[in-house]
């Protein structure tokens, strides 16, 4: 049997619809790298069950974070991902700005959760709020 990639994280993967594939792959790709995620795989729309191009993000060789273009309407969603220190929710925040994405709260603490929250949050070309967040003092 060959060599099975197994994540210990309770979420396996998650996976979106996006309008257009390669923007979004070329957005995703400059707003994960300050967290450590970059692109893993990509598979060509005559390989989807859609006909829509999928890519597929993460660490370590195990795509995690999933999505593939697909027309019609959608719904925004909201995806949280953890930054190793406050430097990291900043270069996310400045990456996400500089790559089409548009503010929704810059980095700063959100009390109302706790008292060391710190997150940013970003509108990625499909309207999602995407965050980065550290919860360490």
């Amino acid at each position: 049997m060959g060599k099975r990639i197994m994540s210990t994280d309770i979420i396996n993967h998650i996976e979106f619809p996006v309008a257009e594939a390669e923007r979004s792959r070329r957005f995703y790709e400059a707003v994960l790298a300050p967290l450590g995620l970059s692109l893993v795989i990509s598979i060509d729309p005559a390989r989807t069950s859609h006909g829509g191009a999928r890519h597929g993000f993460g660490k370590n060789g195990y795509p995690t974070l999933w999505f593939h273009e697909e027309s019609g309407a959608r719904r925004p969603i909201h995806i949280a991902f953890t930054a190793d220190d406050r430097k990291t929710v900043k270069a996310f925040h400045a990456a996400a700005l500089r790559s089409g994405g548009t503010d929704n709260g810059g980095p700063a603490f959100r009390e109302r959760y706790h008292a060391n929250y710190y997150a940013a949050y970003v509108l990625d070309p499909d309207g999602n709020n995407i965050e980065a967040v550290c919860q360490t003092e």
